[in-house]
């Protein structure tokens, strides 16, 4: 009984810090210490964590079908392509803005193949804003977690460029062109 008491206790201690953190700061905190944190699917299905990619960087992008930044899918695999010996390029389907990401995991990958030949791991499609916000974008979107930036994706194809050991660069708005020198001199 006493460790039940001692493990409810923890639990309402946790849950009152949430909530003087999210009061603080108007965002929800994560915990998190890097992006190594977060477990995902990809779109197949496979539970991940971003740790597997430890010791490259990231680039995370969250992707949609209906856009007109979609052709921004050529780019992001030439990058991955030629920098792939020190970089991921990953893909967050997101249907978050004007519903631009209608399919299914099935749909996006074919899309993805048939039209862009895109080989860059691709996650489960989530939601990177409102209320419904993917863990991973909440730390992504929070200074006092990452350190680095408030951002949050404003539209579809935003970057976050992660460095070797899970921690956030800089970000990168839906109009930064991802052959663009400023993502390269980066890396």
């Amino acid at each position: 009984m006493a460790n039940i008491l001692k493990k409810i206790s923890a639990a309402v201690v946790a849950a009152g810090t949430l909530i003087i953190s999210f009061a603080a700061t108007g965002k929800k905190t994560t915990g998190a210490t890097s992006v190594y944190d977060f477990k995902l699917k990809t779109l197949e299905g496979e539970e991940i964590t971003l740790e597997k990619y430890k010791g490259k960087k990231l680039l995370l992008v969250n992707v949609a079908s209906k856009c007109g930044y979609t052709p921004q899918y050529t780019n992001l695999e030439k990058l991955y392509e030629k920098y792939k010996d020190k970089l991921v390029v990953i893909g967050f389907p997101a249907n978050n803005f004007m519903g631009q990401e209608p399919g299914n995991a099935q749909e996006i990958r074919e899309f993805c193949t048939k039209n862009y030949g895109v080989t860059f791991p691709l996650m489960e499609k989530i939601s990177v804003k409102g209320k419904d916000m993917h863990p991973l974008y909440q730390y992504l979107s929070n200074i006092k977690e990452n350190g680095v930036c408030d951002d949050s994706p404003s539209w579809n194809f935003c970057k976050y460029l992660i460095d070797e050991n899970g921690k956030v660069i800089k970000y990168f708005n839906s109009k930064t062109d991802p052959m663009s020198e400023e993502i390269i001199s980066l890396l």
